[in-house]
């Protein structure tokens, strides 16, 4: 008869699944929108913890989750700092992106922002005569 031993048992037993982020995305649309439950979430999805689902909620998810998986809108003081947060970010984005526009164009001589607005303009025209 074989030794227990619980090193073994624990790293073939416990083993931690690795889900990506897309998916973890899908199921929180999923459950935000109210297609599934956490429960049939798991089971649909075979998702072991039981937790996993609700923590993917509480990080990638639009709405507030607390524990039990009740769920709240935002406060409007919330919602208004969040969305100051976000844009506050998007515009610093948009001034590196811009910047490295700049540097590119100076030290390569390319005009990037031309060659790509032009290229999107033709793909467009493409699309309209197709139709």
């Amino acid at each position: 008869m074989d030794e227990f031993n619980a090193e073994t048992w624990r790293s073939k037993r416990c083993r931690p699944r690795e889900y990506g982020l897309a998916f973890k995305l899908k199921v929180v649309e999923e459950v935000e929108k109210g297609e599934i439950g956490i429960e049939e979430a798991r089971r649909k999805y075979n998702i072991p913890g039981h937790s996993t689902i609700l923590k993917w909620l509480r990080k990638h998810g639009r709405l507030v989750w607390y524990k039990g998986g009740q769920m709240k809108e935002l406060p409007p003081e919330k919602k208004i700092r969040q969305l100051v947060k976000e844009l506050q970010r998007l515009r610093t984005e948009k001034a590196i992106l811009e910047l490295a526009l700049e540097v590119a164009k100076e030290d390569l001589g390319i005009d990037i922002r031309k060659k790509y607005l032009s290229k999107l303009s033709e793909e467009q025209k493409k699309k309209e005569s197709g139709l």
